[in-house]
C-alpha cells in the first residue's frame, strides 16, 4: 500500500515538471520576438562600446567587460585586434560586431533587414 502511495507521488511530481517545462516552452515561444530584439540591441550595444573601450581609449578587454550593465551578464565579448573589432554574443541567439574605423571611431556591421 505504501509502495502504492510512492509511486503516485512520483508520477504526480513527473506530470507537474512537464508541465511546467511545456509552460516555460510556450512562454518561450510566445515571446520571442521581444527576447530576440532585447538580445540584439544588447548585443550591439556591448559591442559598439566594448570596441570604443578597446580600441579609442586602449583598455584591455578584460577591463572592458567591467562596463557591461547589469543585466547583460551573459554577453561574451572576443576581439580582433587584426581586424580592430569586438564581437559581442548572446548564447544560441545572436553575435553582434562592431569594427574600429579611422575618423568614425566603432561602427556596428550591417544590421539584418
Amino acid at each position: 500500500m505504501i509502495k502504492d502511495g510512492r509511486a503516485a507521488s512520483s508520477r504526480r511530481w513527473l506530470w507537474v515538471f512537464l508541465l511546467v517545462i511545456a509552460a516555460a516552452a510556450a512562454a518561450v515561444w510566445f515571446f520571442r520576438a521581444p527576447i530576440q530584439g532585447y538580445a540584439g540591441a544588447g548585443t550591439a550595444y556591448t559591442a559598439r562600446v566594448a570596441c570604443s573601450c578597446r580600441f579609442v581609449s586602449g583598455r584591455d578587454l578584460d577591463d572592458c567587460e567591467k562596463d557591461k550593465l547589469n543585466g547583460m551578464e551573459l554577453i561574451s565579448l572576443k576581439e580582433d585586434a587584426e581586424a580592430k573589432s569586438v564581437t559581442a554574443r548572446f548564447p544560441l541567439i545572436i553575435s553582434e560586431t562592431a569594427t574600429y574605423r579611422e575618423g568614425y571611431g566603432c561602427v556596428l556591421g550591417r544590421w539584418p533587414d
